[in-house]
């Protein structure tokens, strides 16, 4: 076995993603490793609408790149909370700004310590999480359809 063949081999499988539509203007988003997401218009109860997904996907980004340096400081048992808004532009329909506020009991630490963590996590948040980092600097989205 080479090595490209042996990088290849241990490549984890791409996870699939999908949505199905179950109804009008209602959808569930699925993965191939069983997850799913109930999605629909802000008038149907139970569902998150693709811009509340969206605010979703980059607030559990922010947590996820900011859980290595608060958890080797804080302890793996620390609580954090990720609010998200941003109110959409309807006229152009798209979000001019998205707002983000992580909330962590850092009262434990001195105000020197809490400072340093809190660059550490801004920092690490702006290196890795690709959601947001995604969205900083825009994306192409392409769209193709088949027809049967």
């Amino acid at each position: 076995m080479t090595v490209t063949e042996q990088s290849q081999s241990a490549a984890p499988a791409t996870t699939e993603l999908w949505v199905e539509r179950t109804g009008t203007r209602r959808y569930t988003g699925q993965s191939s490793r069983g997850a799913e997401v109930l999605i629909g218009s802000e008038d149907v109860e139970g569902v998150f609408t693709p811009g509340e997904l969206l605010k979703i996907a980059l607030a559990a980004c922010t947590g996820m790149s900011s859980d290595r340096p608060l958890s080797r400081r804080l302890g793996d048992d620390y609580d954090a909370t990720i609010k998200v808004s941003g109110a959409a532009d309807r006229d152009n329909e798209l979000y001019p700004q998205l707002n983000e506020v992580l909330e962590v009991d850092l009262s434990e630490l001195d105000p020197e310590a809490a400072q340093r963590l809190l660059v550490v996590v801004e920092r690490a948040v702006d290196a890795v999480c690709t959601v947001g980092r995604t969205l900083k600097a825009g994306t192409k989205v392409g769209l193709s359809i088949e027809t049967e």
